[in-house]
């Protein structure tokens, strides 16, 4: 009977993908590519009021790594961000979507 359970589980989490674990101190040390147009703590120039650049400060992590893997793929279109994704691994993906979800809405 655990048998007949544990095939269904196995197979079920092996269809899961498989996610790095983020580390926002890691990220203080690959952000430089970000803060230049997603904000600059106190350089407000930087925020969607001039540039229409969203800030990425307190968004979903989830959500941030997932738009960093569609412009990777060429899903999402953007130059920069293309040019920028395409840079990153999926740990500094994560690493960064873990910063930036965890400072709210101003970059520290």
């Amino acid at each position: 009977m655990r048998i007949s359970l544990a095939v269904p589980l196995l197979a079920f989490l092996a269809c899961l993908p498989a996610h790095a674990q983020g580390n926002a101190e890691a990220a203080k040390g690959k952000n430089s590519m970000c803060i230049g147009c997603h904000g600059i703590p106190m350089y407000r120039t930087a925020f969607p009021e001039v540039y229409s650049v969203p800030m990425i400060a307190g968004q979903a992590p989830d959500y941030i790594v997932k738009a960093l893997q569609a412009y990777r793929a060429g899903d999402r279109s953007h130059p920069s961000m293309q040019g920028v994704a395409k840079s990153l691994s999926d740990q500094d993906m994560a690493d960064l979507a873990a910063y930036y979800g965890g400072v709210g809405k101003t970059v520290k």
